[in-house]
């Protein structure tokens, strides 16, 4: 089991090496969506992603003679990076495993901080392959994305920062992927007030634990392109942690079209001065979508700003066309 003590623990331990982001209100969507809406800026992170917390928690807890087998994991682009900035930071070798479906620039930021990837595949279940067979035949210690006690904690840690900040909150909303994040800051908030309602946003395309979760267990999701790439990829059938905390800790799970993401891209931009990729601008486009009923004082999560902008541009560009009232996308930017 993991405990709020284990998230405490683990701010203790990551302290001085992740920053501690803003948390600032946004009147414009404050305005669309008829609540107190504020930003969690967890896209000023080191590595531009939450999933710093959680890599550096796992590797600090590390022992001696698991650091010197090194660390491996799959990813679809932000915990590969958290994983290797932590790593390169410990002096721990660093092999990350990633689909052919991972943007470009992800792999370059991986590789940036000294790590090797391994392309294979079309989705992260065929490079978990790779990953397993690392571990078989190589001795190296994996370090999953989300469904890990070490990484749930120090996904955890956010939440903390969240009560200090704001601990008036009445509604949060967290872009869902395995549920790593889900799961350790619905912890931490039901712990201190179990009335705080915890809101799931993933996309419709490939929404892995969504679909398992309606299925009542764990399935295989495909993997489809999307602009929120960083929420792709399945759950794991064998799944021992997120699935249940999520199950047990989200209040509502609720999807977005890729259209709703590609105006919270924009919006973002141009609204909030903020350059946010789109699986961390889920949130953003369920409230301007009017998909969350009565927020009240709300927090929504913005978890990453690691993305391609050609790529997103144009993607954003082709979703916009289809709506007459919005010009263009980030053509300007």
């Amino acid at each position: 089991m993991i405990s709020l003590q284990d998230i405490y623990r683990a701010r203790r331990r990551i302290d001085g090496r992740v920053r501690r982001t803003p948390l600032v209100v946004s009147p414009s969507l404050s305005n669309v969506a008829g609540g107190i809406i504020h930003l969690k800026l967890e896209h000023l992170q080191t590595t531009g992603s939450f999933k710093l917390r959680g890599a550096t928690n796992a590797i600090l807890r590390l022992s001696d003679a698991e650091r010197t087998r090194g660390v491996v994991g799959v990813s679809t682009g932000n915990h590969g990076r958290g994983l290797a900035y932590a790593a390169k930071q410990a002096s721990v070798r660093c092999t990350i495993c990633m689909s052919e479906l991972v943007p470009r620039n992800k792999i370059e930021g991986i590789q940036s901080h000294g790590a090797e990837v391994v392309i294979i595949g079309l989705s992260q279940d065929d490079a978990q392959v790779e990953v397993d067979r690392l571990v078989e035949e190589v001795g190296m210690i994996m370090l999953p994305p989300f469904d890990h006690p070490d990484i749930i904690a120090g996904q955890g840690t956010l939440a903390l920062e969240v009560l200090e900040d704001c601990p008036e909150i009445e509604t949060i909303l967290i872009p869902l992927s395995g549920g790593g994040l889900l799961a350790g800051v619905a912890l931490a908030l039901k712990s201190a007030n179990p009335s705080i309602r915890v809101v799931g946003v993933s996309m419709e395309r490939g929404a892995a634990m969504i679909e398992s979760q309606r299925a009542g267990k764990p399935i295989l999701v495909k993997e489809l392109p999307t602009l929120a790439d960083a929420l792709s990829g399945g759950i794991g059938l064998d799944n021992r942690y997120t699935f249940d905390m999520v199950r047990d800790l989200a209040d509502e799970l609720i999807t977005v079209t890729e259209n709703e993401i590609a105006k919270a891209v924009r919006h973002s931009y141009w609204s909030e001065k903020q350059v946010i990729e789109g699986s961390g601008s889920v949130g953003i486009a369920a409230l301007l979508a009017g998909k969350i009923n009565n927020p009240g004082i709300c927090v929504s999560l913005v978890t990453g700003c690691n993305l391609d902008m050609t790529l997103h541009n144009e993607l954003i560009n082709r979703e916009l066309e289809e709506d007459s009232r919005v010009p263009g996308g980030l053509r300007n930017a």
